[in-house]
Formats: structure tokens, C-alpha cells, sequence
């Protein structure tokens, strides 16, 4: 049995920020993650994509993101627990007694729920054809954009990542844009640069097409895509990029008596406890009014149930705010030398 002061589920950014704000403040964590890596949905399905909504950082990838958060937290020395899912959680003494599907068990009085969207898959196409493209042509997000350069790629979508990978992939590859519909999802910002990349030729953006079949036999070799009036267009592709969103999964946290609210839970905006106390959620899995899907939301988030968190692992102690700028006692616990 492992005891900690809180346990954060989820490895995403929301969840390192948190991890690090306990630290901060003299508390101990520990961190379990279903995925096999640190780094959540930035890490598993945009690594390579810009980000230009991070304070004071004016373009990052999710991978650099994720590297410069766990660099921040390297003088905590905090343990992960990866590839493990919590199953069960149950009250015990005060706390809660918190195991996961491969055995481990935490005792803790704080559980910080980051886990995003929880357990999550991109949506597919529904081709059986495109089965066997999988992870060799055909692919629903971008861990390596380098294998795309001087190739033909046709992107599928018509929301904000289809317009910012075909932007993005337009530089160094033969793109080919497609849309079941006129009207993209996206920030405007995006259609209208699109927009101009197809005037310049850059782009072949076609509407109101759907995917119909995947051609080739050990690797893919073309596209055939219909129109709404059930014309035909071969496209030669040597990739494929379908980019229709998330299914999103709670999983076991369904089954753990928090005020679930269409796959979201509701948590309140002083601590972000949830209606089960002592069990909070962070990011893009807890909601409440005026609620903002962002990064920086979620790191303002873990800032504020870190510090409530205190409040049960030192029930006998005061916590007294301080600033990182003049207090010894933070930098000491940074590494700073003053």
C-alpha cells in the first residue's frame, strides 16, 4: 500500500502543473496514467502541432510543452505509475484506498481526477478497407509529421486539426483537403489561410466528398472519394489523415458516485471538488459555469485544488500563501541557490 498526500490521475499537462503546485507547497504525490507515456493528449495525438495559447510561450508543440513541464518537475522527484488504470476507489478511515488494474494500491486523503476526456480513441473511418492501412498509411493523428515531407497527403476533417495539419503539412507536401461538408468547424483564422493555400494552389480543397474506398495492397497507393451527388474522384495518396474528433470513455470513474454531467464532472470554483469530498477534477473532464477547454484553464484549475488539497493532508497545520519571487522556503524547495 502506498501513502501519499494526493494522487493525480492523468499525466496530461493539467495534471504535471498540479503535480507541481503540490510540491510547491510541501505536499507529496503521485501520478498513474492509462497511457504508456507522460504527456496525455498533447503527447498522444498532437505532439507535433503547434500551440500558441500557453502565457508567455508564443508557439510550442505539445511535445516541447510536455518536455519543459516535466523538466519542472524534476526536483520533486515524483513517481509514475504508467500503462495502469484506476479500477476502484472505496473510503477507508477517513481516506480513500485507491487500486489499480495491475494491483497497485494508494491510501490518500486528496484524488486530483486530470484525465482529460478520459479514456479516449479517435473516431475511424468506417471503411473495413482501411483496417489494414493502419499506423503504415492511414492514420488519425501525428507523432512523426518528418515521414509526410515531399509526399501526397489527403486530410479529412473540418475542424480545427484537419485545417491546422493541412496548413502546417502544406509547406513541404502535396495536400488534398476534403470535407463532407462547405461550411469547417474552425477558427476562422484557419479557413481563411486555407482558403487563400488553395487560390495559391498549394491546397486542393474539396467539399461535400466522403472517402468511398482505399486502394493498394501492402501500402496504400490511392483514394476514392464521393461526391454528394455521387460522382467518383480518384485521388492518388500515399497517406491519409482522418481527423473527426474523440470517443470519449469515462470508464470505472462512471461508477464512482461523482456528479457526472454529459461525460463531464461538476466540480465547484473554489476548491474544484467534486460532490465527493476530498475527490477533485481538473481540465477538460470537470465543468462548471464559464467553463473554457484550455490549458492555461486547466493549470489555473490545479492551481487552486492543490492548495485545497493541504487542507486534508495537514488538517493540524495553517496553509500561508507565499510567492515563489521572495520566499526561501519555495526556492529551497525549487533547487534555487540564493
Amino acid at each position: 500500500m502506498i501513502t501519499t498526500d494526493v494522487l493525480i490521475i492523468g499525466a496530461g499537462p493539467t495534471g504535471l502543473f498540479a503535480a507541481h503546485q503540490i510540491n510547491l507547497i510541501g505536499l507529496k504525490c503521485e501520478i498513474v496514467d492509462n497511457l504508456d507515456k507522460i504527456g496525455g493528449q498533447c503527447i498522444e495525438l498532437y505532439p507535433d502541432k503547434p500551440i500558441y495559447d500557453i502565457p508567455a510561450i508564443p508557439e510550442c508543440t505539445g511535445e516541447e510543452l510536455t518536455k519543459n513541464l516535466i523538466n519542472q518537475l524534476k526536483p520533486f522527484n515524483i513517481k509514475f505509475h504508467l500503462s495502469e488504470r484506476v479500477e476502484e476507489l472505496k473510503k477507508n478511515n477517513g481516506n480513500w484506498e485507491v487500486t489499480t488494474n495491475r494491483g497497485t494500491k494508494f491510501l490518500t486523503p486528496n484524488i486530483i481526477i486530470a484525465g482529460g476526456v478520459g479514456a479516449f480513441e479517435p473516431r475511424k473511418f468506417s471503411l473495413k478497407e482501411c483496417e489494414k492501412f493502419e499506423n503504415k498509411s492511414i492514420f488519425y493523428s501525428v507523432k512523426d509529421k518528418s515521414i509526410f515531407k515531399g509526399k501526397t497527403i489527403s486530410i479529412f476533417g473540418g475542424g480545427d486539426s484537419a485545417l491546422d495539419w493541412a496548413i502546417e503539412l502544406a509547406n513541404n507536401s502535396s495536400i488534398n483537403l476534403i470535407h463532407r461538408r462547405d461550411e469547417f468547424r474552425a477558427a476562422q483564422s484557419s479557413v481563411e489561410k486555407v482558403k487563400e493555400l488553395a487560390k495559391q494552389g498549394k491546397i486542393k480543397l474539396l467539399t461535400k466528398y466522403q472517402l468511398k474506398n482505399a486502394v493498394g495492397s501492402e501500402r496504400l497507393e490511392s483514394i476514392d472519394i464521393m461526391h454528394d451527388d455521387k460522382s467518383i474522384q480518384n485521388l492518388k495518396s500515399d497517406y491519409v489523415l482522418g481527423f473527426f474528433g474523440l470517443i470519449m470513455q469515462l470508464g470505472p470513474i462512471a461508477n464512482w458516485g461523482l456528479n457526472l454531467n454529459k461525460k463531464t464532472i461538476k466540480v465547484d470554483t473554489e476548491k474544484f471538488e467534486t460532490n465527493q469530498k476530498g475527490i477533485y477534477a481538473i481540465g477538460d473532464i470537470c465543468s462548471y459555469p464559464g467553463k473554457l477547454k484550455l490549458i492555461l484553464s486547466g493549470f489555473h484549475e490545479g492551481a487552486l485544488a492543490a492548495r485545497a488539497c493541504f487542507r486534508l493532508a495537514r488538517p493540524n497545520e495553517k496553509y500561508r500563501f507565499e510567492f515563489t519571487t521572495t520566499s526561501s522556503n519555495l526556492k529551497s524547495r525549487l533547487g534555487v541557490k540564493e
